[in-house]
């Protein structure tokens, strides 16, 4: 019997280790980083689903996959290491990694660019991709773990100034 294993998000640029709160390789939270072998299957599921909404919807705004059969099948060619656990769209930015500054033939791989590829090189394109995946997973994780003490906060104060 044979069982899949859930792969790591991490690329291995963590900067949790430095007091990061969202690590700005992975982009997954801290506790996320310190916890992922004790996490289920399931639980392991439930990030990858959410860094992949992220990262798509920083992507759409950029880059529209057409196909993404001719994605993935273009990809495999040239070797390029690709998140199988993420959409196509989370596909994107590894190829534009491996691009780096090098004019990329968009349609080859099944892709429609939303902006001018003279204002972005593939390497602009990822530096920005990356920062605002950052920016949306630091949103996250002060909505879901941040706001939530604030505003316990300012239930106990309300309360000890009704007192």
């Amino acid at each position: 019997m044979t069982l899949k294993r859930v792969r790591t998000p991490c690329i291995g640029v963590c900067s949790t280790v430095f007091g990061d709160t969202v690590c700005r390789g992975c982009k997954r939270f801290a506790h996320e980083v310190v916890n992922w072998n004790a996490y289920s299957d399931a639980e392991k599921a439930v990030v990858w689903r959410r860094l992949d909404g992220l990262l798509k919807l920083v992507v759409n705004n950029y880059i529209h996959v057409v196909d993404s059969q001719r994605l993935r099948t273009a990809m495999e060619y040239q070797n390029l290491r690709f998140q199988s656990e993420m959409s196509p769209e989370g596909w994107v930015p590894d190829l534009l990694k491996a691009a780096g500054h090098q004019n990329l033939d968009y349609p080859a791989f099944g892709l429609r660019l939303l902006v001018d590829p003279a204002e972005y090189s593939p390497r602009a394109l990822y530096d920005l991709l990356s920062a605002e995946f950052y920016a949306l997973s630091r949103a996250h994780h002060e909505r879901c773990f941040t706001q939530p003490e604030r505003l316990i906060s300012l239930v106990q104060q309300a309360a000890d100034e009704l007192l």
